[in-house]
Order: structure tokens, then sequence, then C-alpha cells
């Protein structure tokens, strides 16, 4: 079985698995519905959210977020973390304020968020995009710094400018630096999305698990978390492929250790 049909094959076995136990759990074992309930429940839940369609819109709101958040928190940190990789007295002068950012709890800034750019989606997407922002410019600064030096000097030796350098030596080499930091921040951006779904919010699958609590409805929050889990598992395969795709000068390196 080649590395593909096992990278599919595994994950497929082990869940299958999971909800063996999950049914025989509920079945034979007498977990109270509230605490976990019928597998069937939940998927009668996902065939009246997807196929009636009463959870498309909730959907679509965190989609919407989750997508104008991530992109503007990433490209954010890209042109930060570029900045500060090239011009060490700036990350001086202002890394310590990052860090401090990043160091506020998220949850803690969410109703000052609110406050300043209202109950609406602008609100959203500026909690996903702080989330987003610190795993990418992290990583786009140490990818850049960890250029090969003896490169830039050969490019300094032909006279290449640092923008030349930049563009054809630092970014190329932190390439993988780069995805990295798309990739947790997948993740990160849909934590926010939900956090902030859940301070106030009327729309989105955060609002629907706060308000399927009320009702002890877990069908409901299980059939939203898994939503929540196939909208992370699909945005995290999407920047892997887009890896493989944009990434090629690396396809011998990851082949290697695949192997």
């Amino acid at each position: 079985m080649n590395e593909n049909l096992k990278s599919v094959f595994y994950p497929l076995l082990l869940l299958v698995a999971l909800l063996a136990l999950w049914i025989f759990a509920v079945r034979h074992w007498g977990v109270p519905n509230y605490i976990l309930p019928p597998f069937e429940s939940v998927l009668a839940a996902l065939r009246r959210g997807y196929i009636e369609g009463a959870f498309w819109k909730d959907f679509g709101y965190t989609m919407s977020s989750m997508v104008i958040g991530y992109v503007c928190g990433c490209s954010i940190a890209f042109i930060t973390g570029t900045l500060f990789a090239e011009f060490r007295w700036l990350e001086r002068l202002l890394y310590p304020f990052v860090l401090g950012l990043q160091s506020m709890p998220k949850v803690a800034l969410a109703p000052l968020i609110l406050v300043w750019f209202g109950f609406g989606l602008g609100s959203k997407v500026v909690m996903v995009a702080l989330v987003c922002f610190f795993p990418m410019f992290i990583n786009t600064a140490v990818g850049l710094k960890a250029t090969d030096p003896s490169l830039i000097d050969l490019m300094r030796a032909f006279s290449a400018s640092r923008w030349h350098i930049l563009t054809r030596i630092k970014i190329p080499s932190a390439a993988s630096h780069i995805f990295a930091g798309l990739q947790i921040s997948v993740v990160l951006g849909l934590i926010g999305a939900v956090v902030a779904e859940f301070v106030s919010s009327s729309q989105g699958l955060g609002y629907l698990i706060n308000a399927a609590t009320t009702t002890l409805d877990t069908s409901t929050m299980f059939a939203a978390l898994i939503s929540l889990a196939v909208l992370g598992i699909a945005g995290s395969q999407f920047i892997k492929f887009l890896q493989r795709k944009l990434v090629f000068w690396d396809r011998g390196d990851q082949n290697q250790a695949a192997a």
C-alpha cells in the first residue's frame, strides 16, 4: 500500500472504530443522550441542516468571517514578518508590542472588538485576523532569517538588489515555513470565528452551538462541531495542496521524509 492510500485508509479505519464505539456506548452502556446523543440523531441533525437547508446560512456566515479574516490576517502578518526580517531595527522597536498583543487572551479582547467594530460580520473578521496573525508572522520571520547566508552572499557578489534577493532567494527558501504558518492559521482562525460568535452573534456555527446549549440539544451541537471539523480539515488539505503545487522545489525533500 502506497503512502497516499495509507494516509486515507488509516484515518478512515480509526473513524469507523470510533463510530462503532460511539454506537455501542449509547446502546449498551446506557450513556445519557444529553452527554452523548445517538449517532442516528446526529445524522438526522446533519440531514436537517444540509439537505433540508437549516444550517447553510450559519455555515456560510462562519465561512465568510473565516475566509475574509484569514486572508487579511495572514496577508498583514506576511508583510509584517518580511519587514521585521529585512529591517532589524524595526524588529527591535516593535517586537515587544507584537508579543504583548499576542499575549492578550483573544476572549478578553472580544468585548472591546465588539465595541469598536460592531455586532456584525466586521467584528468576527477582526477576531479571526488577530488569531491568524501571530503564527503566520512568526513563521514568515523565522523562515526568512533561516535563509542560507552563502546564497545571499553569492547574490550580493553579482550586485543583486535587496528586492531581488528577497523575492528570488529568501521567500522561496522560507516557503515551507510560510505554508506551515498558513496551515496553523486555518485551525486557529476557526477558533477565533467561533469565539466571536459565542460572544455575540445571531448567525454562524458558533451561534448554533450556543443556542443548542440552552435546550441541551446535543445532536445539533455535534452536527455543528462536525461541520467545523470538516471545514478545518478541508482548509488544511487545501493549503497542503497549494504547497505541493507551488513549492515544487521542496518535493524531493518531502519524498525523502515520506520514505
